[in-house]
């Protein structure tokens, strides 16, 4: 199947590519020097995700964070998608990394003419960095909710790791981008979105030329993802 080949990039590291300010206070005729030190940022403590604990931590982060609707910016333009709350895992997951800005600076790094665009990887090595620091660990699927992969469908590709259950990768997306979809994809891989509004974008990018591994010949970035009203 093209779309098991296309995606052995979990891990793929691919061929492409604070202050202290000094105020003067004056008070009856007499000069203070007070050095005030701004507060800095609460650091909010995230714990380092494995496939031990990051169901655990998903089904918690999910009640607090409900965001659905997700703007991600290219070199083409602008794509908006709307997250599943059923696939709830897979939403709290893409919430997660969107709000530790992890897809900033990836890549659609596959391109399949007539059929799909995949992104969230580079080969940079400041996002293997970004993605060591999150953790390592794959998602369960969650096909059987009534969604399939029609045109616009927002999917997430299984590890490159060979495994029965066809565990996800977390880091990474798919986007159909075929006119009359890839049902044959369905429950195997989960659809956890749609885009609605950019499919337009997501015919540009399907459109540019790739070499015979499916990566574009010129890279085309992610250059921001965003959670929208």
């Amino acid at each position: 199947m093209v779309i098991g080949i296309g995606l052995l990039l979990l891990n793929c590291e691919d061929k492409q590519t604070s202050k202290k300010t000094d105020t003067t206070i004056a008070k009856d005729s007499t000069v203070t020097q007070t050095k005030v030190t701004p507060k800095k940022k609460q650091e909010i403590d995230y714990p380092k995700l494995t496939d031990a604990n990051a169901m655990e931590f998903f089904l918690e982060y999910e009640k607090e964070n409900k965001e659905n609707k997700v703007r991600i910016t290219t070199d083409f333009g602008i794509i908006e998608i709307e997250l599943y709350d059923k696939t709830k895992f897979h939403r709290a997951n893409f919430v997660y990394l969107t709000k530790r800005k992890y897809f900033d600076g990836t890549q659609f790094y596959r391109v399949v003419k007539n059929f799909v665009i995949q992104g969230g990887s580079s080969d940079d090595y400041n996002i293997a960095k970004r993605r060591q620091n999150i953790g390592h660990y794959l998602l369960p699927p969650d096909t059987k909710r009534g969604y399939t992969h029609k045109r616009g469908a927002v999917s997430m590709p299984s590890s490159e790791i060979e495994n029965a259950y066809k565990l996800a990768s977390p880091f990474q997306f798919f986007i159909i981008q075929r006119e009359d979809g890839a049902h044959y994809l369905d429950g195997e891989y989960t659809v956890f979105g749609e885009v609605t509004k950019g499919m337009d974008v997501v015919d540009q990018i399907n459109a540019v030329k790739t070499d015979e591994g499916d990566w574009p010949l010129h890279n085309v970035y992610i250059r921001k993802v965003e959670l929208i009203e």
